[in-house]
């Protein structure tokens, strides 16, 4: 017999709220739904007054002493805290990284394009990742791909409107050099 293994997606962390009922103990500082402090009472009177209000009594923090709860719409508390995540979500910029492979016997031409490359991912803000990899006969001249390297940086800082700073260093690991840059404004 055969057994199927089911891949179990994690759902989204998002704040979960002790509500009414759920609330554990005996006393909590009681702010209303106009948000004015109403002090410190017991959870059976704070749980009359938010059903008065017809409105939940939640927890908004619970590592106070003692506990501190507000009387709300627990369903309209979740939607502002869910619809403030997705705000700061989008306003987020993702920083890529971009990567130009160079070779050892590249042409010119070659490395005009790959400058030109380098300059558009640059005032994209992206970072770009240098790397060349030396290959056979040409892990004897490590001296010449570091050079090759630090050639195509000098041509790339020669351009206007960019102002460059190594992230991370020319490095060398087992015939692969890389370095990274980003557009420092």
């Amino acid at each position: 017999m055969r057994i199927k293994f089911h891949r179990v997606e994690s759902k989204k962390e998002e704040p979960s709220f002790r509500a009414n009922h759920q609330i554990r103990v005996p006393e909590v500082f009681v702010i209303d739904e106009n948000n004015d402090a109403l002090g410190i009472m017991s959870i059976s009177d704070a749980l009359g007054k938010a059903q008065e209000a017809d409105l939940d009594l939640v927890e908004v923090n619970p590592k106070a002493e003692p506990p501190v709860v507000k009387i709300v719409n627990l369903g309209q508390l979740k939607y502002e805290k869910e619809k403030q995540a997705h705000r700061q979500k989008v306003q987020q910029k993702k920083v890529e990284t971009k990567n130009i492979r160079l070779s050892f016997r590249i042409s010119e031409h070659d490395l005009d394009l790959r400058i030109i490359q380098a300059e558009k991912f640059l005032t994209k803000d992206d970072k770009v990742k240098i790397e060349l990899i030396l290959r056979g006969r040409e892990r004897q001249y490590p001296q010449k791909a570091a050079e090759i390297i630090r050639g195509f940086v000098a041509k790339l800082q020669a351009t206007p409107g960019l102002t460059l700073e190594a992230e991370q260093p020319l490095t060398n690991q087992g015939g692969r050099f890389t370095i990274i840059l980003i557009n420092k404004k």
